[in-house]
């Protein structure tokens, strides 16, 4: 079982940048296509992009050219650079495997108002 730590969330105008980060555990996470995740209240959780072990990446369309997935193997931590951030995007964030294999962190909120 790998235990995810998401943090970096907070509060940003629209047009705004943030980056969340998301921590796991042993070799299993650096092993592993990582993915971002949000949820926006009363919406399902939806796939926001996804990274290989080897960094390949994959991004839905609503932030294809605005979010940079990356991830540090080393660190076994993975970042979602989020730019020209829009209200739409306001949801509690989260991190796990794609498939989705473990329990889910307590996500970070990102919340993007003016």
């Amino acid at each position: 079982q790998v235990q995810l730590v998401e943090s970096g969330g907070g509060l940003v105008q629209p047009g705004g940048s943030l980056r969340v980060s998301c921590t796991g555990s042993g070799i299993i996470f650096r092993l592993s296509t990582m993915a971002w995740y949000r949820q926006a209240p009363g919406k399902q959780r939806e796939l926001v992009a996804r990274i290989t072990s080897g960094g390949s990446t994959i991004y839905s369309e609503s932030v294809k050219g605005r979010f940079t997935i990356s991830r540090d193997n080393a660190k076994n931590t993975m970042y979602l650079q989020m730019n020209n951030l829009k209200p739409e995007d306001s949801a509690v964030y989260y991190c796990n495997a794609l498939p989705i294999r473990w329990t889910w962190g307590q996500g970070t909120q990102v919340t993007v108002s003016s």
